[in-house]
C-alpha cells in the first residue's frame, strides 16, 4: 500500500512521536509510506532522524509576528491543504485536527479529544472529528467519548513504546551520573507548562513534598505548542514565587539526551488533564521510574496496576512521597507492561485496518451483478 500519513508539525510532541515510529513500523513492515508535515519555524526536517525508508514532505511554514493562534491553526490547514496532493495514495491518514482539516478524505486518529473556546477552533475541531470517514483511537476510554460525543464507532489500536530504548537509558551509568549531578534528587515531569499537563497541580503537590523532603527538585521538560500559554506560565511563576520554591524548567531536551533524564529521575509525574494514551508516563516506566498519574478513566485503563494515581495535588504529593519511599514496589510491572506494547504490532493492526478500509472501498464502487 502506499500510505501517507499527516502530523502538523516536526516538533516533539506525543502525535509526532507517534506519527514518526508508526511510519517507521509500516516501512519496516514492506509499506510505502510518506510523512507529510509543516515545517515550522523554519524546520527543513524532523526534531530526531527519520529512517530513510519513510520519505518525507515538509511544507514551509514560516513564523508570522503577531499572529494568534486562531489565525495561525488556520494558516496551517490551508497552508497543508494546498501543498498535499491525494492522488497515487491508498490510504490517507490524518494524525491530528489540523491535517484532518487539510485534507477532504482521510482516516483519523483521535488521540485525546480537546476542548476549545475560539469559535474557528471550535469549528476545525468539529470538522475533523465528523468528517473523516474512519477513525481510529489509542485507547478504548477515548473511543467511548467519540461513541457517547459523536455517535462514532472509532477502532482501538494501542501506542507502541521504544521501550529498550528507555530500559538501555536504564543502565548507563555515565548518562545518569551526568544528569543527577546537574539536578540531584528530582521527580520530572515532560510536557512543558500548560493547562492540560496539569502543570499548577504538579507545583501544589511539589510544595507539600518539599515540606518533608527539602532537596528534592522539581523538573519540568519539553513544552513545543502551537498554543499561547504565557498567562498560564505567568500564573505558575507566580504561584511558585507564593509557595516558596524554584521548580526546575529545562524547556525542550534533545531527543538523544531525554532517555537517560528519564531513567534518571526518582519518579515521574503525569497530572495531565486529558490524554490518549500517556506515552511520556509508559517510557518511564520502561526506564525502570515509579509513575505517579491522574487518576483518569483512560489513564486506569492503559496503566492499571503498574503505576499509582491520584487526583488532586495533596494525593499527588502523597503517592509520590510513597514512590519516593519504594521505587521498586512497582517497577516489575511497569517494565512488563511497556514492553508489552510495540510500534511493530501497533503497524500490523493498522495494516489490518487499512486493508479493510481498501476492501470496503472496492465493494462500495463495484458494478452490481447485470448492472
Amino acid at each position: 500500500m502506499k500510505i501517507a500519513l499527516l502530523s502538523y508539525s516536526t516538533k516533539p510532541r506525543g502525535g509526532v512521536v507517534h506519527t514518526l515510529a508508526l511510519a517507521e513500523a509500516l516501512a519496516a513492515a514492506g509499506e510505502d509510506v510518506t510523512v507529510w508535515t509543516l515545517g515550522r519555524g523554519g524546520d527543513s526536517g524532523f526534531f530526531r532522524p527519520v529512517d530513510p525508508a519513510v520519505r518525507q514532505e515538509i511544507v514551509p511554514f514560516p513564523d508570522r509576528d503577531g499572529e494568534d493562534v486562531g489565525a495561525r491553526i488556520l494558516r496551517s490547514i490551508e497552508t497543508l491543504r494546498a501543498a498535499f496532493d491525494p492522488v497515487g495514495y491508498d490510504i490517507v491518514h490524518a494524525q491530528d485536527c489540523i491535517s484532518a482539516n487539510a485534507v477532504s478524505r482521510c482516516v483519523r486518529t483521535v488521540h485525546h479529544i480537546d476542548h476549545f473556546t475560539t469559535p474557528e477552533l471550535i469549528a476545525c475541531h468539529e470538522r475533523a472529528i465528523r468528517e473523516p470517514f474512519a477513525h481510529l483511537c489509542v485507547s478504548a476510554a477515548v473511543a467511548e467519548e467519540l461513541r457517547q460525543g459523536w455517535g462514532i464507532q472509532a477502532d482501538v489500536i494501542p501506542n507502541g513504546v521504544d521501550s529498550r530504548r528507555f530500559e538501555l537509558a536504564a543502565e548507563d551509568v555515565l548518562g545518569l551520573r551526568r544528569w543527577r549531578s546537574r539536578l540531584g534528587r528530582y521527580v520530572l515531569a515532560v510536557g512543558g507548562i500548560e493547562p492540560r499537563k496539569g502543570t499548577l497541580d504538579l507545583l501544589e503537590a511539589y510544595a507539600l513534598l518539599r515540606e518533608s523532603d527539602p532537596d528534592l527538585e522539581l523538573v519540568l521538560a519539553g513544552g513545543e505548542t502551537l498554543f499561547d500559554y504565557r498567562d498560564y506560565r505567568a500564573r505558575f511563576d507566580a504561584r511558585a514565587a507564593e509557595l516558596g520554591v524554584e521548580p526546575v524548567v529545562l524547556g525542550p531536551i534533545q531527543h538523544d539526551e531525554l532517555p537517560s533524564l528519564v531513567a534518571a529521575a526518582s519518579a515521574f509525574a503525569f497530572p495531565s488533564t486529558k490524554e490518549g494514551f500517556g506515552l511520556a508516563a509508559m517510557e518511564a516506566l520502561a526506564a525502570g521510574v515509579p509513575v505517579v498519574t491522574r487518576d483518569l478513566p483512560v489513564l486506569r485503563e492503559v496503566f492499571g496496576t503498574a503505576a499509582r494515581f491520584a487526583a488532586d495535588p495533596a494525593g499527588f504529593a502523597a503517592q509520590l512521597r510513597a514512590a519516593l519511599a519504594e521505587p521498586g514496589s512497582f517497577q516489575a510491572a511497569g517494565q512488563a507492561l511497556a514492553a508489552g506494547y510495540s510500534w511493530e504490532k501497533a503497524a500490523a493492526s493498522h495494516v489490518l485496518l487499512y486493508r479493510r478500509l481498501l476492501e470496503q472501498s472496492r465493494q462500495l464502487v463495484a458494478p452490481r451483478p447485470g448492472g
